[in-house]
């Protein structure tokens, strides 16, 4: 974790705006709403784009999961790193795929697709734009409603790990951060 503890101490439930209170069911809440409840009108609205890059995206599980988990790890976010670890585990991704997310496209096993979205990635996230080659490689396998959704996918992560580097949210009791070298 970047920060040892927090820079705005998660709120309790029963702290929780009148207006967010319906949100989160009876479970227990993420540290990352709990956070963003001192915000409840921008937490309202980034859900229902957030809802969309996870949720409605039309890249595959696996392909979002992976470029997910590269920018966790390109932008030193161990939080969302460890909670979309357990999320590719659901989505066809193996605990060794996980972990060689970290060594990039450039590691052995990736497929070609592999590649380039994880390409696409780091490109994306090292200077907001794909290169022309890696464009190229990621139009043989997706159409142009996934390209938009990787670009969109990459942004929305990019956008979430800054805001809990920068507020300091902290891992779960229990929870597996960055794997370790």
């Amino acid at each position: 974790m970047r920060l040892e503890k927090p820079r705005l101490a998660p709120l309790e439930r029963e702290e929780f705006p009148e207006e967010i209170q319906g949100l989160f069911g009876d479970g227990p809440v993420l540290n990352i709403f709990r956070t963003l409840a001192h915000h409840p009108k921008l937490m309202k609205r980034w859900l229902v784009f957030g809802n969309h890059i996870l949720g409605k995206n039309s890249l595959s599980a696996r392909d979002r999961e992976l470029a997910i988990l590269r920018v966790g790890w390109l932008c030193e976010a161990e939080y969302e790193w460890a909670q979309h670890a357990g999320i590719a585990l659901n989505s066809d991704i193996s605990q060794d795929e996980i972990e060689r997310v970290a060594e990039g496209p450039d590691a052995e096993g990736w497929s070609e697709r592999e590649v380039a979205l994880l390409r696409a990635t780091d490109e994306l996230v090292n200077d907001a734009f794909v290169s022309d080659d890696t464009w190229q490689a990621l139009s043989r396998f997706y159409d142009k409603e996934q390209l938009i959704d990787l670009v969109f996918t990459v942004g929305q992560y990019n956008l979430v790990s800054m805001a809990l580097n920068t507020l300091g949210v902290q891992l779960e009791d229990g929870v597996k951060g960055f794997p370790k070298s």
